[in-house]
C-alpha cells in the first residue's frame, strides 16, 4: 500500500476530489430512447387533442340544445300571446253581442215610435235623437245593420218568414220587405234580419 507522500503530484490531484467541482453529467440518451420519448410525447399530445375535441363537441351539442329550447320557448310564447289575444277579442265580442242583443228590442220599439204618426213634434224629435245616439253607439262598437231590402235572400244573415209574388218584376228570392232589422258584429250575426222574400 502506498502512502500519499509516495504519490506524485499529478496522481495526488487525480486521487483527491476537488472542492466545487461539478458532478459528471448524465450520459446522453441512446438514439432508441430518444425516439421512444418523442413517441410518448406525441401520444400525450394526441390524447390531449382528442379530449379537447370531445369537450368542444359536447359544448357545441349543449349549445345547440340550449338554442333549440330557446327557439321552442319563444315559439310557444308567441303562440300563447296570439291565442290570448284571440280569446280576449272573442270574449269582448261575446260581451258586446250579448249587450246589443238585449238593447235591440228597445231600439225596435223606438223605431216603431218614430214611424208612428204624432202631432207632438218635441216627442218625435226626442225619439229621433235617441235613435241617432243609439246608432252612434253601435258604430263605436262596430255593430252594423245587415243590408236586406232589394238584395237576394241569404240564409246566413236573413230569416224568411213569408214568400209573396213579386209586384215590380223582382227576381225570385229577392227580399221584398224587412219586418225586423238584423245586426252583426264583424262576421258574427247578432240577430238575423226577418224578411219577406219574392216567390
Amino acid at each position: 500500500m502506498t502512502d500519499e507522500k509516495d504519490l506524485r503530484p499529478e496522481e495526488a490531484e487525480a486521487a483527491t476530489p476537488q472542492a466545487g467541482a461539478a458532478p459528471e453529467p448524465d450520459a446522453a440518451p441512446a438514439p432508441g430512447e430518444e425516439k421512444t420519448e418523442k413517441k410518448d410525447k406525441k401520444k400525450d399530445l394526441e390524447a390531449q387533442l382528442a379530449a379537447a375535441k370531445a369537450e368542444a363537441e359536447a359544448a357545441r351539442a349543449e349549445a345547440d340544445q340550449a338554442r333549440d329550447r330557446l327557439l321552442r320557448t319563444a315559439a310557444e310564447y308567441d303562440n300563447f300571446r296570439k291565442r290570448s289575444a284571440r280569446e280576449q277579442d272573442a270574449a269582448f265580442g261575446n260581451g258586446v253581442s250579448c249587450a246589443v242583443e238585449k238593447i235591440l228590442t228597445i231600439l225596435d220599439t223606438l223605431e216603431m215610435a218614430e214611424a208612428a204618426p204624432t202631432t207632438d213634434e218635441n216627442y218625435k224629435k226626442g225619439v229621433t235623437l235617441t235613435l241617432e245616439k243609439a246608432k252612434a253607439a253601435f258604430e263605436a262598437l262596430k255593430v252594423e245593420e245587415i243590408p236586406a231590402l232589394g238584395l237576394p235572400f241569404d240564409p246566413a244573415v236573413h230569416n224568411a218568414v213569408m214568400q209573396k209574388a213579386a209586384e215590380n218584376g223582382e227576381e225570385s228570392g229577392t227580399v221584398l220587405q224587412v219586418f225586423q232589422k238584423g245586426y252583426k258584429l264583424g262576421d258574427r250575426v247578432i240577430r238575423h234580419a226577418t224578411v219577406i222574400v219574392a216567390e
